[in-house]
């Protein structure tokens, strides 16, 4: 080797984003289950996480990849070398009681982003998340959103990372008889002010 060149390293990174397709339905409810068992087992109370049916979230999976309910609605899958290690579900944002639509204009909200822990630190949930981001802009979407429980600091700082910030907005969903609450983070998609 002559001085000063670098040897040729081979092998490929066999990482992408892509939509969600049928098949993909039961990988998404593997790795939203073993997400769940893992990293949420302190936010989630145990009869969710013990009571977790794998075919009732396929079935669900499939629905939402094959009928989303409106075109604004999508699921993207992160893969890893063929393996589908990570998916992030969008759709336009619902208004809550007594709000007015943002002043900036359409949102899109990210209603899930969850990345298998032994696959995480890899960059796929950043790839899912722009990737939901260029897709918002081609639906005339100016902001995303996403509603994080109060006690789950990974995924905040995930999306704080990423230029997120919390809004303001809280809500107390019931998860199998146990109070959980969620705060709205937001941003503004680049190149809005």
């Amino acid at each position: 080797m002559e001085p000063g060149t670098f040897p040729r390293l081979t092998g490929t990174a066999e990482v992408s984003v892509r939509p969600a397709v049928r098949a993909d339905a039961a990988e998404i409810a593997r790795v939203q289950g073993e997400t769940w068992r893992t990293a949420f087992r302190a936010l989630l109370p145990a009869a969710v996480l013990d009571g977790w049916d794998a075919a009732a979230a396929e079935a669900a999976w499939t629905a939402a990849v094959t009928a989303p309910p409106t075109p604004g609605h999508g699921v993207l899958v992160a893969v890893d070398d063929g393996r589908v290690v990570g998916f992030a579900a969008h759709g336009p944002a619902e208004l809550d009681a007594g709000e007015a639509p943002h002043p900036y204009g359409p949102t899109t909200e990210l209603a899930v982003l969850l990345v298998e822990p032994r696959w995480g630190r890899r960059g796929h949930g950043s790839r899912l998340l722009a990737a939901v981001a260029d897709l918002a802009r081609g639906t005339g979407a100016r902001r995303l959103q996403a509603w994080v429980a109060e006690g789950d600091a990974v995924t905040a700082g995930f999306l704080e990372s990423a230029g997120w910030a919390p809004e303001g907005w809280a809500r107390t969903l019931d998860a199998a008889g146990t109070p959980v609450r969620e705060v709205r983070w937001h941003t503004l998609l680049e190149g809005d002010a």
